[in-house]
């Protein structure tokens, strides 16, 4: 096999300012069972013969919708971003090992959910969350006739200020399955593929998410 050359420690993203618009939806269920397809798959084989350029066009490709998955799980930028370079990074290094089995996003997804698990783990201890002043939609559809209602701009974004203060109280493992089931709409096989856990583990899990977030926005509202 060819050795890959190494790639100096960082890859080469987009400004966070340039991806961190319009949220792109992640990775459906259809997605996840589906294989490689064939032109990340040619990516791929080139990458592995020691093509650095063709790993650098699978960034160009997925790098957007990667960013905005993470962004919501981490609440903030910088971080956001340090994620993803850390999970392409990780992808790059043992790309050998993917089997080509699912999309090679879904795969990326993986790596990249769990990073930010585990960043949010090591600081909810020791950092205080600042989460207002990074925007995500709040999680409750919009109605279109409250648009032209007086007042519904702050009110809205106040609801979302609350949603996101809340979701940055709970658990890592608690907020990665309400944002991946409640905002991007994720199947529980999907879930249960990318957090390495039963799918029941995750209903039970979602379930006390839900609970425990609604009580933090009860309480606030006391």
């Amino acid at each position: 096999m060819v050795e890959r050359p190494k790639l100096g420690g960082r890859i080469y993203l987009a400004p966070p300012d340039a991806v961190s618009g319009t949220p792109v939806q992640a990775p459906s269920s259809k997605e996840s069972v589906g294989s490689v397809s064939a032109d990340d798959h040619r990516l791929i084989a080139e990458c592995l013969r020691g093509d650095t350029a063709a790993f650098g066009v699978l960034v160009r490709r997925h790098q957007d919708r990667l960013y905005n998955t993470v962004y919501r799980l981490v609440d903030n930028a910088e971080d956001a971003y340090d994620v993803v370079q850390e999970a392409f990074l990780s992808a790059y290094q043992s790309l050998d090992s993917f089997k080509g089995d699912s999309q090679f996003f879904t795969w990326l997804y993986r790596i990249a959910v769990n990073t930010a698990i585990s960043l949010k783990r090591k600081r909810r201890a020791v950092v205080s969350i600042d989460a207002g002043r990074h925007g995500e939609p709040g999680v409750e559809p919009q109605d279109p006739s409250d648009l032209s209602r007086p007042g519904h701009a702050m009110e809205q974004a106040e609801q979302e200020r609350r949603v996101r203060q809340a979701l940055a109280r709970l658990s890592p493992e608690h907020r990665a399955v309400l944002i991946m089931k409640d905002m991007e709409g994720q199947k529980y096989e999907m879930m249960a593929e990318v957090l390495g856990v039963p799918i029941g583990t995750i209903r039970s899990r979602l379930h006390r998410a839900r609970l425990e977030l609604r009580e933090l926005l009860e309480k606030d509202e006391a």
